[in-house]
């Protein structure tokens, strides 16, 4: 059983030429986002292009349990009718967050700083995970929380009667952490400031100053320092949500490795702190252009077309540009099998607390479908065999990973034999058209108990 059902068991054969149009949906970040800060401002947010996925839809069930009116008006398209900052009323239920731990740390954030209790729980996968990295800094605004063991889910969380505004120096790039601080700090009154060593994506300070807050970034010896001045009247706004960089890295990745494919993925965020990947992937020698670049909302986007790259080459991926491509880092390994050489991949210690122990669970997939995989606290390697020479045949362990289970999807398509998954249902917490949508281009990808 996975965290989502009754396990669903895939096997991904060798494809012809992948080709055609990848319209792969929103971005999940900007789409978390987007309800919250939508659920946090007065009068009505119009978002379009929202993604769909379980952890999308629990954040909207969220913002309704915390006093929104969040309205479903089509296909990516909601209507948020919000409550203003610090209106946040108390769910009468507990917040099922599913597989979502951005869903889950954002919305600990948002109401930390309201005098209100609020109980979290989710799937096995998100019950599993490290909290105290949210909870610690929620607390310093004066929240409590109580939760299991090693401060994981189900967990309870008394936000601050009086809030006070919080200086706070991430300990790790996190992108949660440093958006939880932030959210937590709308309702504190005078300036909330968040530190980062190294900078991570940023969608967060960029919708809270489209939504009206006062935010400013500086760079300084300490870091990146963002300043939030406490307690704004957030103006409702109409949202285009680009399409996720990290689901686009999916039909990319495929092409690149499938022979005679021509796959173009339009409408993509390239966000600086978010598309490490593409560059990577030109590092290596990819035949991966950006067409159409232009900026929509605040935010570049691009449509990328991606063919078969028979030539490329492993290299050492610069530690920097980690936080920029912490979830790509799964079918990164899956493309560097194929090239030529040892790909190398240091300063990835956060791959280790994401859905599943990431490092872990590629590395024995990996090795299960004939290929060398070398790793360590913070760093892997995978020695590629070239084109066309990855065997395959091996049944991976999907660990409740949609990336994991996605990536070995990818696999399959170009193996000598076919890639088996013992559970492809995790896929639908972020990229639920992912079968049709390859299908769509040529991927051969069956579902073997139906």
């Amino acid at each position: 059983m996975s965290g989502h059902g009754p396990a669903i068991p895939m096997t991904s054969r060798k494809s012809g030429p992948l080709s055609g149009v990848a319209n792969v949906p929103g971005d999940k970040s900007i789409s978390h986002r987007s309800l919250i800060l939508g659920a946090m401002a007065v009068g009505e947010t119009h978002i379009t292009g929202l993604l769909e996925g379980e952890d999308v839809i629990g954040t909207a069930n969220a913002m309704k349990a915390f006093g929104a009116d969040v309205e479903r008006l089509g296909d990516g398209e909601w209507r948020v009718n919000g409550v203003g900052v610090g209106g946040f009323q108390e769910p009468e239920d507990v917040i099922d967050c599913g597989n979502a731990g951005t869903g889950v740390r954002l919305i600990m954030g948002a109401m930390a700083s309201s005098p209100i209790t609020a109980t979290f729980t989710g799937d096995a996968s998100l019950r599993s995970r490290p909290m105290g990295r949210v909870t610690d800094p929620i607390a310093l605004f004066g929240a409590a929380s109580y939760g299991r063991e090693g401060g994981k889910l189900p967990m309870t969380v008394i936000g601050a009667a009086d809030p006070v505004p919080v200086i706070y120096t991430t300990p790790m790039a996190s992108a949660q952490v440093k958006s939880a601080v932030l959210l937590a700090g709308l309702n504190a009154p005078g300036k909330t400031v968040v530190i980062e060593g190294e900078a991570t994506r940023d969608h967060t300070e960029r919708m809270l100053v489209g939504f009206g807050a006062e935010v400013t970034v500086e760079d300084t010896d300490e870091g990146r320092k963002i300043t939030l001045t406490g307690q704004p009247e957030l103006m409702p706004q109409t949202i285009i949500v680009p399409r996720d960089p990290s689901s686009a890295a999916f039909p990319v990745c495929a092409a690149l490795i499938v022979p005679g494919s021509d796959v173009l993925v339009p409408n993509i965020g390239l966000n600086p702190t978010r598309a490490g990947l593409f560059y990577t992937l030109q590092d290596m020698g990819a035949d991966l252009v950006f067409e159409n670049e232009r900026l929509e909302g605040g935010e570049p986007v691009a449509d990328l077309r991606a063919k078969y790259s028979p030539n490329m080459k492993g290299i050492t991926v610069p530690p920097d540009r980690a936080a920029s491509m912490i979830d790509e880092y799964p079918v990164l390994s899956v493309v560097a099998a194929f090239a030529t050489g040892k790909t190398e991949m240091p300063g990835v210690h956060e791959l280790r607390v994401k859905e599943s122990d990431r490092i872990d669970a590629m590395a024995k997939g990996l090795r299960a479908n004939g290929i060398t995989v070398e790793e360590g606290e913070d760093w892997w390697s995978v020695e590629g065999l070239g084109p066309e020479n990855v065997p395959g045949g091996g049944t991976v362990a999907t660990v409740l990973d949609h990336r994991i289970a996605m990536s070995f999807a990818c696999l399959g398509m170009a193996t000598q034999k076919p890639v088996h998954l013992d559970d492809g249902g995790p896929i639908a917490t972020s990229f639920p058209v992912f079968e049709p949508l390859m299908a769509g281009l040529g991927a051969q990808i069956t579902r073997d108990n139906t």
